[in-house]
């Protein structure tokens, strides 16, 4: 138990327990800005459009979303968790406003684009060649990771490096994460490609933003817990047709280069796990294989960018590499 309270207490004693707006706007007075601070005008240019073209809530109540992240940005104690997370709270935001972007404002949806490419690249449909055969075990294999591990994965990895780390290591991940994400979703949005699913639904018969998404082999899932969770979330998706690149994909990967990068004890777990998910994603119908190459080869891209030095030998205690970490202490 001492090992996990005692982190716990090193953790929370380093927090900034303030709960005085003033004393933010006193370190904001006193910082000194670069030209990477413009990324933040970025940010609230892509908000106000979200939340311009958001039709729900309805104009008074979205208003709230500005005013409480403005709120807790000025407090202390919220604002060393929000700050980190913007980039995270972006790509949620622009996840969920997708679905009310204007009809007429939507580019193409390309149903041939993706299969092809993989017949091309890769000799074959592989993803089709790994949906031919299901059976109860291997939908429980692939939904533990895909239905379940992905949603949870992220919030491990944060409290591991948040308890275990200093705290450069988890706003690294933070930005890292959430760029990765926010940059996903927008090449969604702008590049949107039909899903294996709606091959094996409808064919190569062109797509329109009026087909809603579907859960594919979760509703395999759904059938055998007698539930409607994953037909119930996958037919109400903003982005039905985020087919390319595979984010389930991309978060598997980013985690798995984190933990081996900060634990690198449990890297082979990590990559175990992202492996299977990568399986998941195309034997569920969700994803081709592009998609997964696709997604990993993002992630790569965001963790090269983001961890310094990432090249060398792992971040372990030992070596005192978070001494050498080229970011500002909590």
């Amino acid at each position: 138990m001492t090992r996990v309270f005692k982190p716990l207490a090193v953790a929370v004693a380093r927090l900034d327990k303030s709960f005085n707006p003033l004393d933010t706007l006193r370190k904001l007075r006193k910082h000194v800005f670069t030209w990477s601070d413009a990324v933040y005008l970025l940010h609230i240019i892509l908000a106000s459009f979200w939340l311009t073209i958001m039709q729900s809530p309805s104009f008074p109540l979205k208003l709230i979303i500005p005013l409480l992240y403005t709120l807790a940005l000025l407090i202390p104690f919220t604002s060393q968790f929000f700050i980190p997370a913007t980039p995270i709270f972006a790509y949620l935001l622009s996840f969920y406003s997708a679905r009310f972007i204007p009809t007429p404002w939507r580019p193409a949806i390309s149903v041939s684009l993706l299969p092809t490419l993989e017949s091309v690249l890769y000799g074959a449909n592989i993803s089709d060649i790994l949906t031919r055969f299901t059976h109860p075990v291997l939908d429980l294999v692939a939904w533990v990771p895909y239905g379940v591990g992905h949603y949870l994965s992220p919030f491990l990895v944060a409290a591991l490096l948040w308890l275990l780390r200093p705290p450069p290591a988890l706003r690294i991940f933070a930005h890292a994460f959430g760029y990765l994400n926010l940059t996903g979703v927008l090449t969604q949005v702008l590049l949107p490609c039909a899903p294996p699913w709606y091959e094996l639904l409808h064919g190569l018969t062109p797509a329109t933003y009026a087909i809603h998404g579907s859960p594919g082999g979760l509703a395999r899932i759904d059938a055998l817990f007698h539930s409607n969770t994953y037909t119930t979330a996958f037919t109400s998706s903003p982005v039905p047709f985020g087919a390319f690149p595979s984010l389930h994909a991309a978060c598997a990967t980013i985690e798995a280069f984190f933990i081996a990068r900060y634990f690198p004890a449990y890297k082979v777990w990590a990559w175990a796990y992202a492996g299977v998910l990568y399986w998941a994603t195309m034997y569920l119908t969700h994803h081709y294989l592009i998609d997964v190459v696709g997604g990993a080869c993002l992630a790569t891209a965001f963790f090269y960018l983001f961890v310094p030095d990432a090249g060398g030998a792992p971040a372990t205690p030992d070596r005192g590499k978070y001494e050498m970490l080229d970011v500002e202490r909590v």
